[in-house]
């Protein structure tokens, strides 16, 4: 494989999707898919025509990507901006595509990673950053379910748990990246709840409400995250915050846990306190050990130790940082802030400089780098 030769024909392409149409950004995302595949296929099967080719498939994706947000928008024209309480009166189909994306014949990784792709309207880069993957590895993903899935009779949709962790992070992709999905998440498992007597749908929908109640103090007038800590929370929406806990109460009392009511749990907790210094952060750190037992996800542990950090103090926190990979997203960024609440100011600046370079998204960056010049100009006094 020339990969400089992929980097020399880059521009030309994507020159060529912007005259025939495409905006900037999609033609952008569009030629990366293109290189990606690209990079999967011809080392095997090399093409005659290295640019045809890469603007044939790059203009293949681009139309894939808008039908799909096209998809997306129409059902986003559906609902509120701010999901209104209680069971959803209509219903589409979008809930029955997940379903059918989640197809037995598909693994539950290979079936989550295609309905985020088809019918979540996300983008192969945002997919493989959820699942902490190199974006070659989930396209090449993607592309076996596809195959898997050719010549498969669609008469046996998935299970719950599936389009449940779909939901989830298609949530989670408009509660923090760059494409508002949140209200199309909670609406889908609206429908969801009001369909299936299931403690984990309940758990998620709780989940989602008690998340999606905190959006309008998220951000700064300026576009600027704003840390949990620092939120105004009489911006908070307190009705979504009592219809979250009222239904994570009624799934708990099931006594089936499971990692959403668990989640939603650590939420409700932060939600509970009517300052950040009244948090209840000893009884998180057992939410969190309850989320480690469900799930043994890194990223449960790794916020677990600021959870530590909080209850036992910051070199406690720092203790249960140093038993994770330091590649985890964000978990620079948590050092820092560790760090600094342990009175190391140099240490927490520069790992806060780092935190940086390797942030997820623009805003994170932003605060990141904004933690960084702040404690620089502490040291220089």
């Amino acid at each position: 494989m020339d990969e400089a030769l992929l980097r020399s024909l880059t521009p030309g392409v994507l020159a060529l999707l912007v005259r025939r149409g495409a905006d900037f950004a999609a033609a952008e995302d569009a030629v990366q898919e293109a290189l990606v595949e690209a990079l999967r296929v011809w080392p095997a099967d090399p093409p005659r025509d290295a640019k045809g080719w890469l603007v044939t498939v790059a203009w293949r994706k681009f139309l894939d990507q808008t039908r799909a947000d096209a998809a997306r928008r129409r059902r986003e024209d559906l609902v509120l901006q701010e999901p209104a309480p209680g069971p959803m009166p209509g219903a589409d189909d979008t809930l029955r595509l997940y379903f059918l994306c989640a197809h037995p014949a598909l693994t539950s990784s290979s079936a989550i990673a295609l309905t985020l792709r088809a019918v979540g309207g996300l983008t192969t880069r945002q997919i493989a950053q959820a699942y902490l993957v190199p974006e070659a590895t989930m396209a090449q993903r993607i592309s076996r379910a596809k195959r898997t899935l050719a010549g498969v009779r669609f008469d046996q949709p998935g299970d719950v748990a599936t389009v449940l962790r779909v939901l989830y992070l298609v949530f989670n992709e408009g509660y923090s990246g760059d494409v508002d999905l949140a209200a199309e998440a909670i609406r889908l498992t609206r429908q969801l709840a009001a369909a299936i007597d299931h403690p984990e749908v309940a758990g998620l929908l709780a989940l989602m409400l008690l998340h999606h109640a905190r959006r309008a103090a998220r951000t700064a007038p300026d576009g600027s995250l704003v840390p949990l800590a620092e939120q105004d929370r009489g911006r908070w929406d307190t009705g979504l915050i009592a219809e979250g806990v009222s239904i994570l109460q009624a799934a708990l009392a099931r006594d089936r846990l499971g990692e959403f009511q668990a989640q939603a749990a650590i939420a409700a907790l932060h939600a509970d306190a009517p300052r950040a210094e009244e948090t209840d952060w000893v009884q998180i750190v057992e939410w969190y050990d309850e989320l480690v037992r469900l799930t043994d996800s890194p990223i449960v542990r790794l916020n677990r130790a600021v959870a530590v950090g909080e209850a036992d103090g910051p070199r406690a926190g720092l203790a249960a940082l140093a038993a994770l990979d330091a590649s985890l997203p964000r978990h620079t960024a948590v050092a820092a802030y560790l760090h600094e609440r342990d009175g190391d100011l140099a240490t927490a600046a520069q790992l806060y400089a780092e935190a940086a370079h390797r942030a997820p998204s623009l805003p994170e960056r932003q605060h990141v780098t904004r933690q960084a010049a702040r404690l620089n100009a502490r040291l220089r006094r």
